[in-house]
């Protein structure tokens, strides 16, 4: 039986600032979150974080320099930190991220295998960003893969439905919060 973790990736204050179009993602975020917690899903957020002056961006790396000079993702800044409505709980890893995908720079491939876990359910901050790339490296390792359309967001919604109803069916299996809460129950 596969042995799942919920991933809520880039739910920083500066990132939903400039996401958040008012159609409630953070509350139905929270219910993942709250429903994973019950069913003992583990939940392992991960964040973006650069060194103050982000030594380890290229000026080459178009996307990563535009996040530089829009002044994102500083480790110790307030924008950096985890919105206030999906806080980890006490014990709940973080795990520090230093490009696209959540496994970029950052050791979450060590503690996915450190707790054998094998299955990812995604959620997060943009749906185009994080999700898409931390989707294709996930199944790269093998994990078997699910991606939460209404809890992963973008700043182009026409991107988001292309990606969550035409591309991700194609490699993982892909279903609202509703649906996956139910399934979770229904294995209890």
């Amino acid at each position: 039986m596969a042995k799942s973790a919920l991933l809520v990736m880039d739910v920083q204050r500066d990132v939903v600032a400039i996401a958040d179009d008012g159609s409630g993602y953070l509350p139905r975020l929270r219910r993942a979150i709250d429903g994973a917690r019950a069913a003992e899903i583990p939940v392992i957020y991960v964040v973006m974080g650069l060194r103050p002056g982000a030594p380890e961006i290229s000026p080459r790396n178009k996307v990563m320099a535009n996040v530089v000079r829009a002044g994102l993702f500083t480790e110790g800044e307030p924008g950096t930190e985890i919105h206030d409505e999906v806080v980890p709980r006490q014990g709940e890893v973080v795990v520090t991220k230093r490009r696209g995908s959540a496994f970029s720079g950052s050791d979450l491939d060590l503690v996915l295998r450190a707790r054998d876990i094998d299955s990812l359910v995604l959620t997060g901050i943009a749906t185009s960003a994080v999700v898409l790339s931390t989707l294709w490296r996930a199944i790269d390792l093998d994990f078997g893969v699910t991606v939460l359309s209404d809890g992963c967001l973008d700043t182009d919604p026409v991107v988001h439905t292309m990606l969550t109803e035409k591309l991700f069916p194609q490699w993982a299996e892909v279903l609202t919060i509703e649906d996956w809460l139910t399934a979770i129950a229904s294995r209890q």
